[in-house]
């Protein structure tokens, strides 16, 4: 555990973004060790629902405040917070949509979360960040790839103002159940939509582009190793498989699982889209992550919970 935490003594943790993706994952995962867990959310990436954390609701030692991070942090006390894992962030799609509303949550939210952090003595913030950092020659090639490289840049300037602890976990293709399957969520729900439907598969570009998919398990796991090992401590770690897939072979995988007669078609190739990443991991695995490399099985446990979603 980082100096000063303790498995016998609860952890006071908030959790932004905590009732998406990976952070209802990590939100349970927190509480089944014993600790306290406050989740900032504003339902935007779930569409007004809180259907991934209404299984905690109610529950000892979880909170949920629905409201904008950005607006949130203004009026919050952090007094007392061990760690803050700060995912909230808007996605790419919005980035294209809307790139000052990008920059406003994923840079200026940030700043504001890290200064009121180290205001308060918070001993470690853990920020969620992404590969599209780097795209594929290491600079951003979209608005938000160059948004979340500057949330990143934030935390060393603020942690050398007043000694904030804090670390970075850039995600690559993170995938699971619960994942977001609209059209602005990720392509592995989205197809395992379109396929338990029976409807056409949409390859954007020619389908060579390939992913390194993540088990959401993988993700979470980072996050506590962010949150308790020294060695993390104001480092930027990778948090990615290694394993690369092409979105043709997922689009086939998944229409193979699910028997769909859709089949696939191509559309055009989307805009900002990073064909090919280039991964080392070797900084977290030496932190103890060894990561899951059967994306299949994934992916089938993404097609179980789709369907048992859509059937209840």
């Amino acid at each position: 555990m980082a100096p000063g935490f303790s498995e016998s003594n609860p952890v006071r943790t908030i959790v932004t973004g905590g009732a998406g993706f990976i952070g209802s994952h990590l939100c349970d995962a927190l509480l089944e060790r014993g600790h306290e867990v406050t989740c900032i959310d504003n339902l935007v990436g779930t569409g007004g629902s809180t259907r991934n954390v209404a299984h905690l609701v109610g529950r000892p030692g979880f909170r949920l405040v629905a409201e904008d991070v950005v607006e949130w942090v203004t009026r919050a006390d952090l007094r007392g917070t061990d760690c803050v894992f700060h995912l909230a962030a808007s996605k790419n799609n919005v980035c294209r949509a809307d790139p000052e509303r990008d920059l406003v949550v994923n840079a200026l939210g940030t700043m504001r979360l890290a200064r009121v952090a180290q205001e308060a003595g918070v001993r470690r913030l853990v920020h969620a960040s992404t590969g599209s950092v780097l795209g594929e020659v290491g600079t951003p090639v979209s608005y938000y790839g160059v948004s979340k490289l500057a949330a990143e840049s934030y935390l060393p300037v603020v942690g050398s103002e007043g000694g904030l602890d804090w670390t970075v976990l850039r995600f690559y293709h993170v995938i699971g159940p619960r994942q977001d399957d609209s059209d602005a969520g990720g392509v592995v729900p989205i197809f395992v939509r379109h396929a338990l439907r029976g409807e056409p598969l949409t390859i954007d570009g020619d389908g060579g582009q390939t992913r390194v998919f993540t088990s959401v398990h993988d993700a979470v796991q980072a996050a506590l190793i962010a949150m308790q090992h020294p060695g993390s401590r104001r480092a930027t770690l990778t948090c990615a498989s290694g394993v690369r897939v092409t979105v043709r072979e997922l689009a086939d995988y998944v229409i193979e699982q699910t028997g769909s007669r859709g089949g696939a078609h191509h559309g055009p190739q989307r805009a900002g889209d990073i064909r090919h990443f280039e991964v080392d991991n070797r900084r977290l695995r030496s932190l103890g992550l060894d990561f899951d490399a059967d994306w299949r099985a994934i992916v089938r446990d993404v097609i179980t919970f789709a369907a048992g979603r859509a059937a209840a």
